[in-house]
């Protein structure tokens, strides 16, 4: 439940003029808050708070003058439920439901100055300032009643059971403004014939003005700035109507589309509300014109707390704090300027489009308050020539909110087409956009050398060539070894000579892939062209433990005396986990025999040594030769090309 706040007309302008508040006007804004289960929301213009009330952690949130949580909490409120300003701001009190107890906290310093105990299970959950004395509304179902705290008293007093005879269906919600003194509102909220009761207090002792049944089940009410009129939300669907205190007439209902939830007033008299929103049409209004006007805003948020206070006028009414997201997601949504009509503009661009074409935009201008036509539209044309934004002008609102124009683009790539309606006095500007994709033409992108193969280390000139292109020469050569432990790395980047071309040469220790990249420019896109190369490994053999070595057969052969094994050294190109492959073959009637091959590791100086042992005295005379090899995959990796090192030859002798 919300009452009007009072503070000094200096105070309002220093809150007007304070930083808390200079933002863009039209920049309606979200701010987290840490608050689980909604309350009461009280706005202090003195202090430039917010204070939000966090029944289920037991504790009051409290955010700056624009919404922003400050990281401050007043804690230790049992079920803490509604809140109350003092007429001068110095002073907050709070209604503890948990604790049977009114806690006044002191507004500049946050720290509890006082407790008010209302009695043992009186559960108190509404209070309001008037006259000097807190009323509050306490009990629960039929069990419920009104007392009172006299703070004019030496020592402050509670009273119960000063409802003047009337029977509340639960705990009464309570209103009063110091601009009409002597009157206490009270809204019998919890059964359909509950009434809306209006209180003589003058004398202390409440007595009953006027009291007539509206239907029960209000969920908020709010005064007017005179304190001589009440809004009340509901009950029933679009129920939100104001009544007068003196004798409860009705005077005018405000028209919304669904259940109204809460209502609060400006200092001005603007009324906003929020209703349940089951259709998802809308769930904030604003009435600033009475309820002839249509609402300037109609607000959707994806959920709003029930049974709370969640919408709240800045001190100065110039902001509209609305509560939504509840639970671990609360957000405090800050409309900055709720009197002016909400506008939307839309913008539709082709999806593609050819370049040096003309092509149409179109788009909508739309509000609860028509603009007229002609109303000039500001038009920005964004692209790879203009990445800053290039104004193409103003082009004039048609009939029925709609707009359209021509242009054609020289620049291919995205390019978006921003409109932007600056705003009036009654209206609030807004801004839409399209993209385009605005074709290219394709240049051409070569680079040799692909498929070929290399000895380890050998240095590879790599040359790539750029065909016809607008305004952009520049090409970048990446390389990219094969192995995970070896990144793709740009290994230059330059402009294209004369003729097109640009080179670097490599150090080829492994199969890699090189790729030039083009990245277009604002008539050409961008293009890549790549080659795949192998590298060889190194491998050497060498045999020892021979006697002699000379030309045989056509070949070197090593002559092994039958009580030597022969030691076959092989030096290979180090990868961790590497095995060379060892071929045995021996020579028989005109051709070369293989034996089953094997594999054997490296050390990690990238030696294997073979030793073949054996009865060679049946070996005498026979010829037989044994190769190295890396091969792709089965050697244990897949980083260099398949390589066979050399045949090495040899005999036994007795």
């Amino acid at each position: 439940m919300r009452k009007r706040s009072l503070i000094a007309a200096t105070t309002l302008a220093a809150l007007i003029g304070s930083t808390a508040l200079a933002v863009p006007s039209f920049a309606d804004t979200d701010r987290p808050i840490p608050l689980s289960d909604a309350g009461d929301t009280v706005v202090d213009g003195v202090h430039q708070h917010i204070f939000l009330a966090d029944r289920y952690n037991n504790r009051i949130v409290v955010t700056d003058a624009a919404g922003n949580y400050t990281g401050t909490t007043i804690t230790g409120l049992p079920q803490v439920r509604d809140l109350e300003l003092s007429p001068d701001g110095n002073t907050l009190y709070a209604a503890l439901y948990g604790a049977d107890k009114i806690v006044a906290i002191d507004t500049a310093t946050l720290e509890q100055t006082a407790e008010y105990p209302t009695g043992a299970g009186t559960i108190p959950s509404s209070v309001v300032y008037a006259d000097g004395k807190l009323w509050f509304g306490y009990g629960d179902q039929w069990e419920s009643g009104l007392g009172v705290v006299d703070l004019t008293a030496e020592t402050p007093k509670v009273t119960l059971d000063l409802a003047a005879g009337h029977d509340f269906a639960s705990p009464p919600k309570l209103y009063a403004d110091a601009d009409n003194p002597g009157t206490l509102l009270a809204l019998d909220a919890g059964v359909s014939s509950g009434p809306i009761i209006v209180y003589d207090v003058s004398s202390g002792t409440p007595v009953i003005r006027v009291s007539e049944d509206k239907g029960g089940f209000y969920k908020d009410a709010a005064l007017t700035p005179d304190g001589q009129n009440v809004v009340v939300a509901g009950p029933g669907t679009r129920a939100l109507t104001e009544y007068r205190l003196s004798d409860l007439a009705q005077v005018r209902t405000y028209p919304v589309k669904d259940q109204p939830e809460t209502v609060g007033i400006a200092p001005d008299g603007t009324v906003a509300a929020t209703v349940l929103d089951t259709d998802d049409i809308g769930d904030t209004y604003v009435f600033t014109g009475g309820p002839g006007k249509p609402s300037v805003r109609n607000v959707s948020h994806s959920w709003m707390p029930w049974g709370a206070h969640a919408i709240s006028w800045s001190a100065d009414g110039a902001k509209l704090f609305v509560q939504t997201d509840p639970g671990s997601s609360m957000k405090l949504h800050r409309i900055n300027e709720p009197r002016k009509y909400e506008t939307t503009l839309t913008v539709n661009a082709p999806t593609t489009a050819a370049r040096d074409k003309s092509l149409t935009v179109t788009g909508k201008l739309t509000s609860g308050l028509a603009l007229p036509a002609g109303t000039p539209l500001k038009v920005t044309r964004t692209d790879m020539e203009s990445p800053n934004g290039k104004s193409l002008g103003t082009r004039p609102l048609g009939t029925g909110g709609k707009f359209s124009f021509t242009d054609k683009p020289q620049s291919g790539g995205r390019v978006t087409y921003t409109v932007t309606y600056e705003g009036d006095a009654a209206h609030t500007p807004d801004t839409g956009a399209d993209s385009v994709e605005v074709s290219r033409a394709k240049p051409a992108l070569t680079l040799n050398n692909n498929g070929k193969v290399y000895s380890y280390g050998k240095d590879v000139k790599f040359t790539a060539r750029l065909g016809k292109t607008y305004s952009n020469r520049t090409v970048e050569i990446w390389a990219d070894p094969f192995g995970s432990d070896k990144p793709n790395k740009l290994v230059k980047t330059g402009k294209v000579n004369s003729d097109g071309y640009l080179s670097v040469t490599l150090d080829l220790k492994r199969d890699t892939k090189v790729t030039a990249k083009f990245k277009g420019d604002s008539r050409y896109s961008s293009a890549s062209a790549s080659s795949t190369v192998g590298a060889l490994v190194s491998v050497s053999t060498s045999v020892s433990n021979h006697y002699k070595s000379k030309s045989a057969w056509g070949h070197t052969y090593y002559f092994f005396h039958k009580t030597k094994d022969p030691m076959i050294t092989t030096k290979m190109s180090y990868f961790p986990g590497r095995a060379q492959k060892f071929e045995f073959e021996v020579y028989y009637q005109g051709r070369w025999y293989p034996g089953d091959p094997a594999y054997f590791k490296l050390g990690s100086d990238g030696v294997s040594k073979v030793r073949i042992t054996g009865d060679h005295g049946e070996d005498v005379g026979w010829r037989f030769r044994v190769r190295s090899s890396y091969i792709n995959s089965t050697s244990g990796d897949t980083v260099n090309s398949t390589t066979h090192g050399a045949w090495k030859y040899f005999t036994y002798t007795r």
